[in-house]
């Protein structure tokens, strides 16, 4: 009998990449998206047909860590995931500026340790992947936001330490690419992954969180 295995991809617009929109024949869920969460779907179910995959994006475009805690109950932990992975923290910044409607840091990582302490008290034996938000400079954000999202990457660095979960470091990851092609061909607003930069975070995802895999 097939080993059962649940994956939650959670987060922002990054992670939605149209998921509500552009369906997903073939999956045991419609809405995963041609973003990571869709990529990272059809690899696993191609490699490992032995295993009875569910798979779910629930990310949501321009959520910030308090919309997404809002949401956690109906959205997270009632799937009851084996493994969970989250990508937020760069709308916490981006609406700082857009409409003044941001979440200071220190705010954002006290919420974000709240909704990890509530998934490991609900589900105490979820495997979790924390992808660091990230961000190339090219002029949409002021200079003193670049920092801010380095900040929120910190903490997510510690949280991760502090749960016992994957931290992928995605900034990092990008940046190398910059050594093969400028900027806004991986992220084609400083932010949202164009194709090329979808396939890098999967396959970064993918090599991170192998050993949580069945």
């Amino acid at each position: 009998m097939a080993d059962k295995f649940t994956i939650l991809f959670q987060g922002d617009s990054i992670t939605d990449c149209g998921r509500a929109t552009c369906g997903g024949a073939g999956y045991n869920n419609n809405g995963l998206g041609p973003g990571y969460p869709g990529m990272i779907a059809s690899r696993l179910l191609c490699d490992r047909p032995d295993v009875d995959w569910t798979f779910y994006n629930r990310g949501i475009s321009g959520n910030r860590i308090v919309d997404l805690y809002a949401r956690w109950k109906i959205d997270g932990l009632n799937l009851k995931p084996d493994l969970i992975s989250i990508l937020i923290g760069v709308n916490d910044t981006w609406h700082t500026y857009g409409s003044n409607n941001g979440v200071e840091v220190d705010r954002a990582e006290r919420i974000y340790r709240e909704l990890l302490q509530w998934t490991k008290q609900v589900l105490p034996d979820v495997k979790l992947v924390l992808m660091e938000p990230f961000y190339f400079d090219v002029n949409t954000f002021p200079p003193e936001g670049v920092e801010d999202v380095a900040k929120r990457g910190a903490f997510t660095k510690k949280l991760a330490e502090e749960f016992g979960a994957v931290f992928l470091p995605c900034q990092s990851i990008l940046n190398e690419k910059l050594k093969l092609a400028e900027p806004k061909y991986w992220l084609w607003d400083g932010v949202h992954p164009t194709p090329a930069g979808q396939q890098v975070l999967t396959d970064a995802w993918l090599e991170a969180a192998k050993d949580l895999l069945p």
